[in-house]
């Protein structure tokens, strides 16, 4: 599956590229009066292969969750009982992300790619909504190990991880979703994401990691130190993502990149969040570097490694409001920015039409 997915990544389509900017040229606005927006919906129509392109939706989040063994060297102060706690929450539509999923009309998808305990089971009160939060279990294993002390994971359950998340994307596009939305969930997986970008960027763990949920500074020295320590033992090869994933990576990093990937080869745009979707690009890149022209920068995570991993991806966010809280909220906030750029190929009037005089 990986590397049918991998062959189906092509360059943008340099025509539709064309195209687009010979439209904005004639649209009833100074050209590049719009910045970056009409940068995005040129290289959305590239990625389409049509001028302009389809509007972006409906919108789809998909939140990958697991829990990781490096919890055990102190890097978070929250238990990891919290991250199935919060899948529960998810279900029940009581988190951030919902509120925010319900103000941009986008579904949500939660799925257990490694949660390490029982997850709570919502009671059923008579006919499932379609619209509600769905639960998919597709667990690996219960957390990853200890990267500290041994590969977090075989490479075998990375590739699984990998192929959950391009079959979520699959089926997301199947079910009629015009964009996808990275979500996450897993207490300490700033940890394996802040050594993940190291290993494809090459910078200092000093610039990788962040504070996560607002750890204190002995914690913070602490998990550089693990981050550090972890690189050293494993040495892990960015020309070998599957490698770098097992080694360093986490269950919900593995699955991002495969629904990166796979959001890629069926030419769809997938929308990053926050630190964890980044460190998942630089993984899905390497597998397949024509793998970004499908990506959207949401937004500037609060977390350093972010700002290190869209330099290296060559992708500017959206927005910037020092958010550092993951679960998809960064990208449903920047949704409307992504839906913006495309009506505004398919709606506002070109200068003849509208009898508007051109400079």
């Amino acid at each position: 599956m990986l590397e049918t997915t991998i062959s189906a990544i092509r360059p943008l389509d340099e025509a539709a590229m064309a195209a687009a900017r010979e439209l904005h040229g004639r649209l009833t606005k100074p050209p590049g009066s719009l910045g970056l927006l009409e940068d995005l919906s040129v290289r959305l129509a590239g990625l389409a292969g049509a001028c302009p392109p389809p509007v972006p939706e409906p919108a789809a989040v998909a939140i990958f969750a697991g829990d990781h063994g490096v919890h055990a060297q102190g890097v978070s102060p929250w238990p990891q009982e919290v991250t199935g706690q919060m899948i529960g929450n998810f279900l029940a539509g009581g988190a951030v992300v919902n509120a925010f999923a319900r103000q941009a009309g986008a579904s949500v998808t939660v799925v257990d790619v490694g949660v390490a305990t029982p997850l709570p089971v919502p009671e059923a009160s008579g006919p499932t909504d379609p619209s509600a939060p769905r639960l998919v279990t597709a667990s690996v294993r219960r957390g990853t190990r200890d990267l500290t002390v041994t590969a977090a994971l075989t490479r075998d359950e990375a590739l699984a991880a990998v192929r959950t998340g391009i079959r979520i994307a699959d089926e997301l596009i199947d079910a009629g979703a015009g964009i996808l939305l990275t979500g996450d969930m897993g207490i300490g997986n700033t940890t394996p994401a802040a050594a993940l970008i190291a290993a494809f960027t090459g910078v200092d763990p000093l610039d990788s990691t962040g504070r996560g949920t607002g750890i204190d500074d002995p914690t913070y020295a602490r998990k550089v130190a693990v981050v550090r320590a972890a690189l050293a033992r494993h040495t892990p090869d960015p020309a070998d993502p599957l490698g770098v994933l097992a080694a360093v990576g986490g269950l919900e990093h593995a699955a991002l990149a495969g629904l990166i990937l796979g959001a890629a080869a069926r030419r769809t745009p997938v929308l990053l969040d926050g630190v964890i979707a980044v460190s998942a690009a630089l993984a899905a890149a390497a597998f397949a570097p024509d793998a970004v022209a499908a990506m959207v920068a949401g937004h500037r995570s609060a977390e350093p490694g972010a700002t290190v991993a869209l330099r290296h991806l060559g992708l500017d966010p959206l927005i910037d409001l020092g958010l550092r809280l993951g679960e998809g909220t960064g990208a449903l906030l920047a949704l409307p920015v992504v839906t913006g750029a495309v009506r505004v190929l398919h709606d506002v009037a070109t200068f003849d039409s509208a009898g508007v005089a051109e400079k």
